[in-house]
């Protein structure tokens, strides 16, 4: 028998008080609990990168870790990218450089890049393509999904959005 524990998960600015399993994951508690499907499962092994949210200002593969551990932790997920119904300048690149195709992989993606350019806005070119390796694709190639990041770079920056 699982215990249920009581948590507080802030997303993308807004709590979420919840009475969990003990062993549910962040992904299930996000997608189930919370009806935020963006963020998808894919391994469930912390491979593909699917389901990558940012906790606390870093990427994290939502499906290795407790939504327990995230408790009165600040969440973000792609629902929360998109600002005043205007798309993230990356969401956008995505679109504009055809960097998805049947966009399973892609919250997992934005997610990933939008959390290193914030830590780290300074990041190189080869430091963001090197990231990006981390996560799975079987569509695109990775090459559009490159083309993309280098696009939406230039705007991040000028808007602020890279820290």
């Amino acid at each position: 028998m699982t215990d249920l524990v009581d948590i507080r998960l802030k997303v993308n600015g807004e709590d979420h008080f919840l009475r969990v399993e003990d062993r549910r994951t962040l992904a299930d508690a996000l997608r189930e609990n919370c009806c935020l499907t963006g963020t998808h499962v894919g391994c469930e092994h912390g491979v593909c990168g699917s389901c990558t949210v940012i906790v606390d200002g870093q990427p994290v593969r939502s499906c290795l870790m407790f939504a327990c551990q995230a408790h009165d932790k600040t969440i973000r997920t792609v629902e929360g990218l998109a600002t005043d119904g205007k798309l993230h300048p990356l969401q956008q690149s995505f679109i504009d450089h055809h960097g998805l195709q049947c966009g399973f992989c892609t919250p997992g993606f934005l997610m990933l890049v939008v959390g290193v350019l914030e830590s780290e806005p300074q990041a190189s070119d080869d430091d963001v393509i090197e990231a990006i390796s981390s996560n799975l694709c079987r569509c695109t190639g990775y090459q559009n999904i490159i083309k993309a990041v280098r696009s939406a770079l230039p705007e991040m920056r000028a808007q602020g959005r890279t820290a």
